[in-house]
C-alpha cells in the first residue's frame, strides 16, 4: 500500500461533538482533506506547536515527551495513520535510537502533536484517504487565509464562551496588547494569546 503525505490545514470547533475539535489534514499532492475529531487538550497542544511565537512558561505534556526524548537521543522519524475502524483513526509513531527503529502505537492526536515538535512528516495510506478523504470547496479568499491564520482564528473553547475577538481589542494600544499577550501566555490562556498575537501582527503590518 502506498503512503500519502499530509499537512495540517486547520483546526476548528467540532459541530458534531460538544467539547471536541476537528483537525483537518490536507493531502500534499492533491485536494483531498482528512478530518479527524480530537479533544480540546490535544487541539491546544497542536495549536501551540504551530504558533512558534507563543512559548508556554511550563512544558505541556507533549513538550515534556520531546524533552525526554531529546535527553535520551530518541528521534521521531515519522507518523503514519495506518487504520480506520468505526470512525476511529489509529496511528503509529516511528522512532529511532542508536540506529534501531521502533514502532509505537498512539492516538492520532498525540502522534500529530509529537510529529510537529520533531518536525516529522505525517502520512496515511492511500486506501484510508480513499475511504475517509473529502473534498472541501474553498473560495479564493479562504485559500489566501489558509494555514496559520485559519488555525488561529478558528480555535475556540466553546461557542457560547468564545475568547474575545480582534474587534474587542481595537480600542487598545499596542503596548496594552503586548502586555495582555504576556499575561495570557503566563496564565496559559493560549487561545486568548493566539488572538492577541494576531491583532498585534495586523497592527504592525500597517
Amino acid at each position: 500500500m502506498s503512503l500519502v503525505r499530509l499537512n495540517i490545514k486547520g483546526i476548528s470547533y467540532s459541530q458534531t461533538q460538544n467539547g471536541a475539535y476537528a483537525l483537518i489534514l490536507n493531502e500534499v499532492e492533491g485536494d483531498r482533506k482528512l478530518p479527524i475529531v480530537i479533544g480540546a487538550f490535544e487541539a491546544q497542544s497542536i495549536a501551540i506547536a504551530l504558533e512558534k511565537e507563543i512559548k508556554p512558561p511550563r512544558p505541556l505534556t507533549h513538550d515534556l515527551f520531546k524533552n525526554f526524548a531529546d535527553r535520551f537521543d530518541i528521534v521521531v522519524k515519522q507518523v503514519i495513520i495506518h487504520k480506520l475502524v468505526d470512525g476511529v483513526f489509529y496511528s503509529s509513531i516511528i522512532c529511532e535510537r542508536d540506529k534501531i527503529e521502533e514502532i509505537i502505537d498512539a492516538r492520532t492526536s498525540d502522534a500529530i502533536a509529537l510529529a510537529l515538535r520533531f518536525s516529522a512528516p505525517i502520512f496515511t495510506y492511500k486506501n484510508i484517504l480513499d475511504k475517509a478523504g473529502i473534498y472541501l470547496n474553498f473560495s479564493q479568499k479562504d485559500k489566501e487565509q489558509a494555514g496559520e491564520e485559519v488555525l488561529s482564528e478558528e480555535i475556540v473553547k466553546d461557542p457560547e464562551n468564545t475568547p474575545p475577538t480582534s474587534e474587542n481589542y481595537s480600542a487598545l494600544t499596542l503596548e496594552e496588547l503586548h502586555k495582555m499577550l504576556e499575561n495570557a501566555v503566563t496564565n496559559e490562556e493560549y487561545e486568548k494569546a493566539v488572538k492577541l498575537r494576531d491583532e498585534i501582527s495586523k497592527r504592525e503590518k500597517k
